[in-house]
C-alpha cells in the first residue's frame, strides 16, 4: 500500500464518508430530493449532504483552512495560506439519471499552488489521490499517463457547454470538436470533469479539454495528471483556475491537442 501523508489520509477519509451518502442516494433514486438551480444545472439533497460532511470533516482536521465549495462558495479561514477546493458531487446529472459515473473531488491549495488532490469514484470504489512530489495513485496502484505519442492513436475526453450558455460557446465547442475528431481515434463525453482528469492520470484517456469549468471541477484532477507525469494547462495560456479552460495530456500530445483545439 502506498504511504499517504496525514493530510491526504484525512482527505481520503472525508471523501469516502461523503461517498457513502452519495451511494445511498444513488441506490434510492426514487426518493431523491431535487430542486432546480438553473437550466440543466441541478442541486440535489445528495450534493448538500455530501458538502456538509466534507466541510465538517475537513474543518475538524484543519480548523484554520479556508474553503471554495460549489454550494457554499468561498469561506475564509484564519490560515490564509491554505484552501480546500471541493466539489461534493461531480456528475450530478449522471447521478440523477441513474448513470453510475460521479465523484467526490477535494483539492488542496497552498499559497496559491495546487499541492494535493483526491477524486473518489463512488460506484466503482476507485480512490484517486496525489500529492505534489509524491506521485499519483488509484487505491494502492501507482498511476502514469498513457505513453501514446501519435494523435491518430489517441482517445480524448471533453465536456460540452450545458444548456444556458450562450450560443457562441456552443458554436466554439462544435468547431473545436470538428477539428479534434478527424485527428484522433475518438472523443468521449462522460459528464464528470474530475473523473475525466483522473482517467487521464490513469492512462485511460490520452487527454482532456473543456471550457467553462469551475475551480472545484479542476483542482484535484490537475494534481493527479501532473503527478502521473502529464501536463495540465490553460487552453489559451492563462490560469485555468481563473478561466475554467483546461487541456491535459502527456508531454507528446499536449501540443498537438492544444493546436487542434485552437485551430492553429
Amino acid at each position: 500500500m502506498a504511504q499517504t501523508s496525514p493530510t491526504v489520509t484525512m482527505m481520503i477519509a472525508a471523501a469516502r464518508k461523503a461517498g457513502r451518502v452519495l451511494a445511498r442516494d444513488f441506490g434510492e433514486l426514487e426518493n431523491l430530493q431535487v430542486s432546480r438551480k438553473g437550466p440543466s444545472d441541478f442541486v440535489t439533497a445528495a450534493d448538500l449532504k455530501s458538502e456538509k460532511i466534507l466541510f465538517e470533516e475537513l474543518s475538524k482536521a484543519r480548523p484554520g483552512y479556508g474553503f471554495l465549495m460549489e454550494e457554499r462558495g468561498a469561506v475564509e479561514g484564519s490560515d490564509k495560506t491554505h484552501r480546500w477546493i471541493v466539489d461534493p458531487l461531480d456528475g450530478t446529472t449522471n447521478l440523477m439519471h441513474g448513470i453510475p459515473h460521479f465523484a467526490v473531488s477535494i483539492g488542496l491549495e497552498r499559497e496559491g499552488l495546487l499541492v494535493a488532490g483526491v477524486v473518489y469514484n463512488v460506484v466503482r470504489d476507485e480512490l484517486f489521490w496525489a500529492e505534489k512530489g509524491q506521485g499519483a495513485y488509484m487505491n494502492d496502484k501507482r498511476l502514469r499517463v498513457a505513453a501514446r505519442a501519435d494523435m491518430r492513436d489517441a482517445l480524448f475526453a471533453t465536456g460540452t457547454p450545458f444548456n444556458g450558455h450562450d450560443a457562441s460557446q456552443h458554436e466554439r465547442f462544435a468547431a473545436e470538436l470538428g477539428r479534434v475528431i478527424p485527428r484522433c481515434a475518438g472523443v468521449r463525453r462522460f459528464g464528470a470533469a474530475a473523473l475525466d482528469l483522473a482517467y487521464v492520470a490513469a492512462g485511460r484517456f490520452d487527454g482532456f479539454w473543456e471550457r467553462g469549468l469551475s475551480p472545484w471541477d479542476i483542482a484535484a484532477g490537475a494534481v493527479l495528471v501532473r503527478e502521473a507525469g502529464g501536463m495540465a494547462q490553460e487552453i489559451d495560456g492563462g490560469d485555468f483556475m481563473k478561466t475554467g479552460a483546461i487541456v491535459a495530456a502527456n508531454n507528446a500530445l499536449l501540443g498537438p491537442l492544444t493546436q487542434a483545439i485552437r485551430g492553429t
